[in-house]
């Protein structure tokens, strides 16, 4: 939408799946015989199977307010809505943008039409909740996130509800808010969140849940010769054991991998998700995994957390940049159970990966406290100031105080 990229270059081409014996074909499954184990195509095809993997994927949950089917509201999953995105947005000009959610879809592609047309727009971002991205960060690591909007002169209007969207013509004119506030709109995008698309699970009695398809770890549905993998299926969160959507690129694709191991005989589980994520927002790069310390709280963990700034060089080398690292631990079992990161340099965000392992590997607040991380002055900050190690003293500290005291 930005103009950084063509459609071309993030779809794959005929010839990978021409190379690799895959028979391509682009039709719409329109129904599935699963007694006789094979999908009929819209053109009337019948593709017969030993086994189906069902990738549908998600689209994107549009809430009933009033105005939502107005020309010039849109919501972005796909590359074709993008596209149509970018055709509104050169035809029509518009001047008043306004994005109702502020999770990481809405605020990347505010900030990326920022940068690219600075002068251009005027941007609104409207948020039920009282902070940005608050699926990924606590408030006081969203803090700087809402800063650096505003500076740029986005106005971000927090605990806000739409009511309705109005309209002239046919055409998006602006938004009600609850309080009785309006505010003028030319174009408006709506990233509220998507639901699976079950239709043909549905239709031939596949076992669904709240969030998708019903999988076993082995991606398996309750048809045998069916698996399912992808934003179509119910994941389990590997630390509360609940069942969540699957929205993320990142288990998809190796939900993928692991579906296509099923069928060529291995036994590998899926772990399950940790929703574990990153965006770029101007010069921030925000990423989290695991559990916020509200959610570790709501989900009824009492919750530890340490928050510290490092830098992203030794103090003496230029450019040195600062970022903030977040640590949640469950106080009973002194577990990690969650991580986030606010950096203004890219290289420290990757250290959410390393988060996302520790959880994984189940580590508690000692063993981090021993985590030793390679150190460079040009790539890394000072060994005394890795922020991985100093939160988990900080988090010691208290978990340690707190049972002197009972």
């Amino acid at each position: 939408m930005a103009g950084l990229v063509t459609s071309e270059s993030i779809v794959n081409p005929d010839k990978m799946f021409a190379d690799n014996m895959i028979d391509l074909v682009v039709d719409k499954a329109r129904h599935i015989d699963a007694k006789e184990r094979k999908v009929e195509l819209s053109n009337g095809r019948d593709i017969p199977y030993n086994k189906l993997i069902l990738a549908t994927g998600s689209s994107p949950f549009i809430p009933p307010i009033e105005g939502h089917d107005l020309k010039g509201v849109f919501a972005l999953r796909s590359l074709s809505d993008a596209e149509r995105i970018k055709d509104y947005l050169d035809e029509t000009a518009p001047r008043k943008l306004l994005f109702i959610g502020a999770g990481f879809i809405s605020l990347e592609v505010a900030s990326l039409l920022s940068k690219a047309r600075p002068d251009k727009y005027g941007m609104t971002v409207v948020e039920l909740l009282d902070h940005p991205l608050p699926l990924m960060i606590d408030p006081d690591m969203a803090a700087a996130i809402l800063t650096a909007f505003e500076q740029r002169g986005i106005s971000m209007q927090m605990g806000r509800k739409v009511e309705r969207i109005l309209g002239q013509n046919g055409k998006v004119s602006a938004i009600e808010l609850s309080d009785g506030r309006r505010i003028d709109v030319d174009m408006l995008f709506m990233n509220v969140g998507s639901r699976p698309n079950l239709e043909l699970a549905e239709e031939i009695g596949l076992e669904t849940g709240r969030y998708g398809i019903k999988v076993n770890r082995f991606l398996e549905t309750s048809d045998p010769d069916i698996l399912a993998a992808g934003d179509c299926v119910e994941n389990e969160h590997f630390i509360t054991g609940k069942c969540v959507p699957g929205l993320l690129r990142g288990p998809a694709v190796i939900q993928g991998r692991l579906a296509a191991k099923r069928l060529a005989g291995f036994s590998i589980g899926f772990p399950g998700v940790l929703n574990n994520s990153a965006c770029k927002l101007f010069d921030k790069s925000i990423c989290s995994t695991g559990l916020t310390e509200q959610q570790a709280k709501e989900e009824g963990f009492d919750a530890v957390s340490a928050t510290v700034t490092s830098r992203s060089k030794h103090r003496m080398i230029p450019e040195v940049k600062p970022w903030t690292l977040k640590l949640v631990f469950d106080r009973k079992t002194q577990k990690l159970i969650g991580g986030q990161i606010v950096s203004d340099a890219e290289p420290p965000a990757k250290e959410i990966d390393t988060i996302n392992a520790l959880i994984l590997g189940g580590k508690t607040v000692s063993d981090l406290t021993t985590l030793t991380c390679a150190g460079n002055p040009d790539l890394s900050s000072e060994p005394s100031m890795e922020p991985i190690t100093v939160a988990a003293e900080q988090a010691l500290r208290e978990i340690t105080a707190m049972r002197r005291e009972s």
